[in-house]
Formats: C-alpha cells, structure tokens, sequence
C-alpha cells in the first residue's frame, strides 16, 4: 500500500506508453486567439472540480482562452447536449471525460474531424482513433491495491461488494477488473458478491449498502469505486450503526470523504491525481494547437490514503478541493 510504489507504478505506465505522435497544426499563430475547452463527467464532483481548476491554471499560464462545463448527473443524454453545443464554436482544443465507452464517440469523432485537438482526460472511448492524447490514472492497479487494502481490513473473511456508478465507464470497469481478478487470485477467503450499480447517486448506494446488509450478515467489506459512491456508501454503513465493522475501500479523496476516513468510517481512500490530469490536458492539446509532438498516453499518480498517512505533506497535496 506503500504510497510510493503506487506513483512510481503510475510514473512507469505514463513512460511506456507515452510514444510521441503529431498533433498536426491549426494554424500555428498567437495562442491568445485559441480556446481551450472542457467537458467533464460531472461538474459538482470534487474530482472534476480539482481538475477543472488545474487545467484552467495551466491555460491562463500558457496565454489560451479557457472555458469548462459539465453535467449535472452522469448520462450520457446529459452529456451529448453540450458536446454538440462546444462543436458549434469551433473551439482549438477540446479536453473531454467521456461518460460512456461507446455511445459518444460519433458526436466527439464530428467534432474532431472539423479540426478541434481532442484530448481524453480520465475516462475514454473503445476507439482509438478517437484524441491526440489519452490521460488517466492506471485505474486497473488502483483497483487491485483497494483489495488488498480491503482484504488486510476484512482479516480475509467474510463477504464483500463493489458498488460502481454503471457499465459501460473504461474508470470504473478498470478498477472493478483489478479489485475482482486480485480477491480471486490473492484472497480465496473472502466471497464476492455481485456488483451493484448507483448511476452515481449517493441516496442509490446508501440503499444498496442497507439491502445488502440484510441479505448479507457476514457482509464485511464494500469497494466504492468513486467520489459519490463513497459518500453514499459510508452513510448507509453508518445509518446501520456498522461504522468501523463494515470496512470500506473507496477511490478518490473529495472532501467528505477525507472526513469519513478521518472519523473512522472508511480505512482506505485511493486517491488520484485530477489536478496533474488536468494540466497535463491542457498542455497536450495546446501542443497539438501549435503543430508540435503529443503524447499519445499519459499515465498519472495513485496514492493510498490512511488513516496512518493522511496527515503528511506528501499525501494531503492529493486532497481534492471542493472550488477553485
């Protein structure tokens, strides 16, 4: 769970795969006159929050113009409105958090024909043809790490269950993939329970975790796979009166849930690096602007949060903010 064999895990994925390729040119010209954008999964998430004021930073820092938006749910009919709304303008860049594999892709893939520099920040499409740049966490080994985080929790007994916000999310599978095949392969004794799925919704996964208790008396674990998740999640283990019994795996490190971790009702945060996500975007897609080499693949730091840990230096600079 070592914080920095994590990174070094992230730095060597961002390596190997960081194959430069042409971005192509727009034009070239003064950068004052381009505009950056970007579209994230959903805008009041901290995570997308910490990014959004990154990447803003880095285009203010840089000279480009700067504009974001995002939904307010996680869906797809939410998501296509403003993806079609941003080709209007036309605008340089486009930084994007696809909120399915698939079903956006021709909507993104018109956009990047007419000339706007995609680059995929977090999740992605199945297609590869689809952005000049691909940044993201190595959700796969985050995922793995939160079950052997579980697994040591949970005394490798018992039951556990992912709760994941849909299919269909190249994040979210990721790190379901990881934490199952690592419960199969390292922790025999623990039972894994089918995966439920809240469409994001907090009140949706304080529900699942109630029913499954019910089910479930021997339930000793749950592996929330992202910020809203988390948060509904260590309610319904509180509103049972199961704090501290009931351990809780979570990714990300929004502002409540640092607190829950901090007040004992979850043990393990794996947190992500949003705002290096962001300027990374930034930086690729105005390289791209300006004809210049991109990195195709950018892999980025996971840290794991403890209670042991969560105080030092090296690990709070991965709080997420809640505002810029």
């Amino acid at each position: 769970m070592a914080v920095a064999s994590l990174a070094m895990l992230a730095a060597a994925a961002g390596c190997g795969n960081s194959g430069s390729s042409s971005g192509g040119s727009s034009g070239g010209g003064s950068l004052s006159s381009k505009t950056v954008e970007l579209i994230t999964g959903v805008k009041s998430d901290p995570f997308y929050i910490t990014m959004t004021c990154a990447a803003q930073e880095e285009a203010q820092k840089l000279g480009v113009k700067f504009k974001s938006d995002g939904s307010s749910q996680w869906d797809v009919s939410l998501q296509r409105p403003i993806i079609d709304s941003v080709a209007a303008t036309k605008p340089a860049g486009l930084l994007i958090s696809p909120v399915d594999t698939d079903a956006l892709t021709p909507d993104i893939k018109q956009l990047q024909s007419a000339g706007t520099k995609v680059v995929l920040v977090d999740t992605a499409v199945t297609d590869t043809s689809v952005g000049v740049s691909r940044i993201s966490s190595d959700n796969e080994a985050g995922g793995k790490t939160a079950a052997d985080a579980l697994a040591k929790e949970m005394g490798d007994k018992g039951s556990a269950i992912v709760i994941s916000v849909k299919p269909g999310v190249s994040t979210t599978d990721a790190r379901i993939k990881g934490f199952t095949d690592q419960m199969k392969a390292a922790h025999s004794g623990i039972t894994l329970l089918p995966v439920q799925y809240d469409n994001d919704d907090p009140a949706k996964a304080t529900s699942i975790v109630q029913s499954t208790i019910a089910a479930h008396p021997d339930l000793g674990g749950v592996f929330a796979d992202n910020v809203n998740t988390a948060e509904g999640v260590a309610a319904g283990v509180n509103q049972a009166g199961k704090k501290g019994q009931i351990k809780i795996s979570a990714f990300d490190a929004g502002p409540q849930q640092v607190q829950d971790l901090q007040n004992g009702t979850v043990q393990v945060l794996i947190a992500q690096d949003p705002a290096n996500i962001g300027k990374q975007g930034v930086d690729q897609a105005v390289a791209a602007i300006q004809g210049k080499s991109v990195q195709g693949t950018i892999g980025t730091d996971l840290v794991a949060i403890t209670p042991d840990n969560m105080k030092d230096p090296n690990v709070t600079k991965y709080f997420y903010k809640g505002s810029c």
